[in-house]
């Protein structure tokens, strides 16, 4: 165990002589690429605004959410009265696309339990 840790120490050592050698280089460089997304005077104020601004445009989009929700699923219910029409591509992708979704739910619920297959940790 004292033997990981050194080697975890040593690591760390060398990102971190990395970054403070790279670092402000990689920094200038990647400001001078994005410019155009700083608004100027970049101050605690003007993120305070930003940060609002976001937040009331984020709010201002849910009708338009809310419609596309409720035309996405008037075409689920026109699929579904029109089941018999269906092609065996059209079921074979809808059950793909279900057996994906179950997967990512149980990513979720791994990554949820602390990377655990077994119990969660209470």
């Amino acid at each position: 165990m004292a033997a990981r840790l050194a080697q975890l120490r040593a690591q760390a050592v060398q990102a971190a002589e990395f970054a403070s050698k790279h670092g402000g280089s990689y920094y200038k460089e990647l400001m001078e690429k994005n410019k155009q997304y700083v608004v100027q005077p970049p101050t605690i104020e003007k993120c305070q605004e930003l940060s609002k601004q976001l937040f009331y445009t984020r709010l201002a989009s849910l009708p338009g959410r809310y419609e596309s929700f409720w035309k996405e699923l008037d075409g689920v219910k026109q699929v579904w009265k029109n089941r018999k029409d269906l092609k065996v591509e059209d079921l074979g992708i809808a059950t793909l696309f279900g057996v994906e979704l179950y997967a990512w739910f149980c990513v979720g619920e791994i990554v949820g339990r602390g990377f655990t297959l077994t119990v969660y940790k209470v």
